[in-house]
């Protein structure tokens, strides 16, 4: 059977049509979806209990002008009970009125009333009923802007750092990121305890609530994407499989693992981690130096903590530096990383240094900018 050429287009434009539209649908069931477990940064909001005071003095201002206008004018109206109308009158008037209600038993008579009920009264009537639907529209706005908000970010993502777990060393972890200059955006925290995630949004990051062991939660982070992956749970055991996971997600992430005992931390590197750093070991090792030599203790405090006096810090070679003994640099050089491979300062295979160097030096720390 033949088919004619402009039947062939226009069945390739149907569907082309039906995969645009089921895209579509697929991206807005994935950010509804995603929207249950995604916190994003908190932005300065009126809080709730203050909108509604807000909006109810409003309705109580709107019903009081209402009110007044009635009463000033009430031998245009008419009360069929006893045919006056007082205050109390103007006030029940207004309220049927506003509310829609509209029992009949009030009602304008002369043409300035009815005019003003034109004028005056339907307009103020909108407005009551804006004013009693604004905490539903709200909600309903509020809604569709966090969806596009989600939407938005998940688009822009690209070459992030998850960062699993923010406990303790998770927090530290961060502030040592946005302390190196890594933007907060880049940054996406991963808890399973939604209280955490809460704690990292109002610390200015995505955070995304769930367990961290199961694929589906790390694809809520965009780990496929992400250039890092920091993880710091609570348990060895849950490192491991967090570890499993995140690399099978991402051959090529960096991942630095931390746990509590040394003898996890060969199975750590198994899974996938790159870096593995024993938290039990190191401090322990801190407590003996602190015992023997507490100045030494101070220093090697100050340089693991960004902001301090001295700080650690990892740099590419500057111009002028090329050519130069790690000696004769201004900061003090303790290694250099050439060729991925980590070469001590005195090492003798290092020589002069090379364009494409980075060095490990001790500088004095920076002003970190506030937390605020």
């Amino acid at each position: 059977m033949r088919v004619e050429p402009h039947r062939q287009h226009g069945q390739g434009r149907i569907s082309l049509l039906r995969s645009l539209w089921y895209h579509s649908q697929t991206e807005a069931r994935e950010d509804v979806e995603a929207g249950r477990s995604i916190t994003l940064p908190v932005q300065s909001t009126v809080p709730p209990l203050l909108q509604v005071l807000r909006r109810l003095a409003l309705a109580l201002i709107v019903l009081a002008a209402t009110t007044l206008i009635v009463y000033l004018d009430r031998s245009g109206y008419r009360d069929s009970s006893d045919g006056s109308v007082d205050f109390l009158d103007a006030a029940y008037y207004a309220t049927v009125t506003l509310s829609t209600t509209g029992y009949g038993d009030i009602t304008p008579v002369s043409d300035g009333a009815r005019l003003i009920n034109i004028l005056v009264i339907t307009p103020l009537r909108v407005l009551f009923l804006i004013i009693l639907v604004g905490t539903t529209l709200e909600i309903l706005t509020e809604r569709t802007r966090r969806q596009v908000r989600i939407h938005r970010w998940r688009s822009r993502l690209r070459r992030h750092i998850v960062v699993i777990g923010y406990g303790t060393k998770g927090r530290h972890a961060v502030r040592t990121l946005v302390g190196q200059g890594v933007p907060r955006h880049r940054i996406v925290v991963v808890d399973a305890q939604r209280k955490a995630a809460d704690i990292a949004a109002d610390d200015g990051l995505v955070a995304v609530s769930g367990d961290a062991t199961r694929s589906e939660t790390l694809l809520k982070a965009e780990l496929p994407l992400a250039s890092q992956v920091i993880v710091a749970p609570q348990r060895d055991d849950t490192a491991t499989l967090i570890t499993l996971t995140a690399r099978q997600l991402n051959p090529h992430a960096t991942i630095v693992a931390a746990v509590r005992e040394d003898e996890n931390a060969p199975l750590l590197k198994q899974s996938g981690a790159d870096t593995v750093v024993t938290t039990s070991s190191s401090a322990g090792r801190l407590l003996g130096v602190a015992m023997a030599s507490p100045a030494v203790a101070r220093t090697l405090e100050d340089l693991m903590t960004l902001g301090s006096r001295l700080d650690l810090v990892d740099r590419p070679v500057a111009p002028e530096e090329v050519g130069l003994a790690p000696r004769a640099c201004a900061e003090l050089v303790l290694a250099v990383v050439r060729d991925a491979q980590l070469l001590g300062h005195d090492d003798p295979r290092l020589g002069e240094l090379r364009a494409g160097d980075r060095l490990i030096v001790v500088s004095r720390a920076l002003p970190q900018p506030s937390e605020d």
